[in-house]
């Protein structure tokens, strides 16, 4: 049986993916960032060890001694912690030469060095839709609400931004409402830029939430992913419709989500770029 090597961040991600990698054959040894994973990830996994924010020599160390030559990265880093939380971000001799010569603190930037690090030791780093591809978001409505008319021209026109914001690299969701951005994710995350976009939206008409892949994504990491956690904050903030792409989008605790989409009123659906509710389409 191959071992993989499982580098946990927040949210559950890490227990989700590990469950699913399992079910596939693997043997999964997690390497929880402190500060970050959740230590009850160690019923999902076969091993779970711990390592500061940065600090490759330990992360070898765990892999090399579980035989692992596969690895994914699973679970969010957000920028905020390494400086909420500089106490536990130890980086290594290696962090600290590839981060110097970063052009940039974007994220693919920041993820592609640490995969280029991980690549140095010869072990490969796996797509979570790889392992994982029955969390994708299929293209259909997922609950029993549809979207409607209106929030269908919403999702139409929030599509392209969404897609111009991933190529900016800046951030991967929108939040519209009668055809006027009230909000772009940036650093802060999907939820809070939900948070700040429905604060300004006419109440009783529903905000609209776009969350797509980047047109260059690397598979390997920051894949979008939707869970309770934002439906929950769309719900607080009167939301009618929350679309994710189709294939690309990561879907965690589905059957809680739908049911709670469902009991909220909210439409909740995968989308395929090329065949956008309304009638638009790609271009």
């Amino acid at each position: 049986m191959a071992t993989l090597g499982l580098v946990a961040g927040t949210g559950n991600l890490p227990a989700e993916l590990a469950v699913s990698a399992r079910r596939s054959g693997w043997r999964v040894v997690a390497v929880g960032l402190h500060g970050l994973a959740d230590p009850a990830l160690a019923a999902h996994v076969d091993a779970l060890e711990w390592a500061h924010v940065a600090d490759f020599d330990r992360l070898f160390e765990v892999l090399r001694a579980a035989g692992a030559q596969d690895v994914v990265l699973a679970g969010k880093v957000p920028k905020t912690f390494l400086w909420e939380h500089p106490d536990l971000v130890r980086p290594d001799v290696r962090a600290l030469r590839e981060f110097a010569a970063l052009r940039d603190r974007k994220d693919d930037s920041l993820l592609g060095a640490v995969v280029r690090v991980i690549e140095t030791e010869g072990l490969r780093v796996r797509s979570q839709l790889e392992l994982a591809p029955d969390l994708c978001a299929p293209a259909r409505v997922l609950g029993q609400v549809r979207p409607s008319a209106e929030q269908e021209q919403d999702i139409a026109f929030g599509w392209p931004v969404a897609k111009a914001l991933g190529a900016l690299d800046v951030g991967q969701s929108v939040v519209v409402q009668g055809k006027a951005v009230l909000a772009l994710e940036a650093v802060e995350g999907t939820d809070r830029a939900i948070e700040r976009g429905a604060s300004l939206a006419e109440r009783g008409r529903g905000v609209v939430v776009v969350k797509v892949a980047k047109p260059k994504q690397d598979l390997r990491f920051d894949v979008p992913t939707i869970g309770l956690a934002t439906l929950r904050t769309l719900a607080k903030g009167g939301g009618g419709a929350l679309a994710v792409e189709a294939g690309l989008t990561l879907v965690l605790e589905r059957a809680e989500l739908v049911a709670e989409a469902d009991a909220a009123g909210i439409a909740l659906l995968g989308v395929d770029g090329e065949h956008l509710p309304g009638g638009g389409g790609a271009a």
